[in-house]
């Protein structure tokens, strides 16, 4: 009993699920179905409508404008009477004046220059030997006893100075005699005992010049 009981239990559960998706079933196609149905009338009942925009509004009328308002006119005033003053009329003089003539022009020459007066000669010279044989003969006569007493003679070669007043002012000895006895009295002798006329510039005034000179020794006889 029990297991038929349990046999026929479970026949009954499967034959409700059976039933159950059979109604499922029927619910979906049905479902289906009438959404497929609907869908196809609402394209039959759908038209095109073509939507355009309404036409902007017209624009505002412009304002009127503005009428000034009337002014009333200002009161007549009545003008003052005229008064009319009579004067003499001023004398009117009329001076002739003749103006003078113009001066003549007067051209003045430009002043020459007056000529450069010619350059005056040139005095520039040199030193020149004044009483030359008197003076070389003192020189000679004093000759160095050292010398004399050694036999010693020649010829001394000098530079020497001629200041403004024509005497010797310096002395050098250029070309030795061979004896420093002779070389120093030459240049002694010359500054104590020679004269020059003193050498002169372009304008003829004394100046200081150089020039050589040359005093030679002989032993006397």
């Amino acid at each position: 009993m029990a297991y038929a009981d349990q046999q026929m239990s479970g026949n009954k559960i499967a034959a409700i699920v059976i039933v159950a998706l059979l109604h499922l079933a029927a619910i979906y196609a049905l479902v289906t179905g009438l959404a497929y149905e609907a869908i196809e009338k609402v394209k039959e009942t759908v038209t095109a409508v073509n939507i355009e925009d309404p036409p902007p509004p017209p624009p505002p009328p412009p304002p009127p404008p503005d009428i000034p308002e009337p002014v009333a006119p200002p009161p007549p005033v009545a003008p003052p009477p005229a008064v009319k003053i009579t004067r003499p009329a001023p004398p009117i003089k009329t001076v002739t004046t003749i103006p003078p003539p113009a001066p003549p022009a007067v051209v003045i020459p430009p002043v020459a220059a007056p000529p450069a007066p010619p350059a005056p000669p040139s005095q520039a010279r040199g030193a020149r030997g004044k009483n030359t044989a008197r003076w070389a003969a003192r020189i000679q006569e004093n000759y160095p006893s050292r010398a004399l007493r050694n036999d010693e003679q020649g010829s001394v070669g000098m530079r020497v100075t001629i200041d403004e007043r024509g005497r010797v002012s310096a002395c050098t000895v250029t070309s030795s005699s061979g004896s420093s006895s002779l070389d120093e009295a030459a240049c002694e002798g010359m500054q104590r005992y020679a004269r020059y006329d003193p050498a002169l510039d372009a304008a003829g005034n004394p100046i200081t010049a150089t020039m050589t000179q040359t005093i030679r020794y002989v032993l006397p006889n």
